[in-house]
């Protein structure tokens, strides 16, 4: 039901580029090209299509197919952790807002990009769809798939890093990766190990929403390029050509252990060998 629901939501997009004469090898791989002549806010409106509907299909599965809880899905806690949610994504916004005020201090290819109705438009468009989203990508790999592989495996660390591993595979097709090589995947996948580790460690994907929610709302807000998934009328445009740049080693050697350092002191985590390496299931 869930792949249908994404496979449901790309038509619309298609339909766009087919009736624009944008489904050409050239424009399909020019994402830049194609959000420019579809709209950006339009564009990144019907890519994040497939995820709302995915979104609906897994809540509405969880209710009506598997009989269970919705709240299982997301969290071994009574009930969903707001606050934990918004602390998350306000802790990793500032982080990356601070990162990035850093680098454009001492970088020419940053540019002011602000144009206001656009901007208007984005921000509904950003806050309402991404973090559905990215609670769709969160539910699927840390909710269904780490506690499938929960059963299999039984310990934690083989359910981090095989919903790590497949997190980063997932998005091998993404535009940087075709642009900057391989190197990319490393990104997500030690970003897929990082999510799944606070979600072991915190019974529960909350604190995951918040990091991802915000990673992709700044990177759809503040600052955008021509070559990634996201080409939007951010306040900011970044001309630089591809790379793997010092900001993601940073993130995936320093600023990510840092958060897990922070949450499992902010959360009082424990029992690191009971979640991790003794025989168990993620979820109840």
């Amino acid at each position: 039901m869930v792949l249908l629901a994404y496979f449901l939501g790309q038509f619309p997009l298609l339909i766009v580029l087919g009736n624009m004469d944008l489904l050409r090898p050239e424009s399909i791989d020019n994402t830049g090209f194609m959000a420019e002549a579809v709209g950006y806010n339009y564009f990144l409106a019907l890519i994040l299509l497939p995820f709302v509907l995915s979104f609906l299909a897994l809540i509405i599965s969880a209710k009506y197919f598997l009989r269970r809880s919705i709240r299982s899905l997301f969290t071994k806690r009574h009930h969903l952790d707001w606050r934990r949610i918004f602390v998350s994504f306000i802790l990793w916004f500032l982080i990356m807002l601070i990162l990035f005020l850093s680098l454009s201090m001492s970088s020419g290819t940053i540019v002011w990009n602000f144009e206001p109705a656009s901007f208007a438009g984005l921000l509904v468009v950003a806050l309402f769809m991404v973090p559905l989203q990215t609670t769709c990508e969160e539910l699927i790999f840390r909710g269904y798939l780490m506690q499938l592989s929960g059963a299999i495996f039984k310990k934690g660390w083989m359910s981090v890093l095989f919903t790590g591993v497949i997190f980063g595979l997932i998005h091998a097709s993404n535009p940087e990766v075709d642009k900057i090589g391989d190197v990319a995947l490393c990104y997500y996948i030690g970003t897929g190990i990082f999510l799944g580790l606070i979600t072991v460690m915190d019974d529960g994907i909350e604190l995951g929403m918040g990091f991802h929610a915000a990673n992709n709302i700044f990177a759809a807000v503040i600052v955008t390029n021509d070559w990634q998934a996201f080409r939007t009328d951010a306040l900011y445009l970044d001309t630089a050509p591809p790379s793997f740049g010092w900001d993601s080693i940073l993130t995936l050697l320093i600023l990510q252990p840092l958060l897990v350092f922070v949450f499992a002191k902010l959360y009082r985590w424990k029992n690191w060998r009971s979640h991790l390496f003794e025989n168990h299931e993620h979820h109840d």
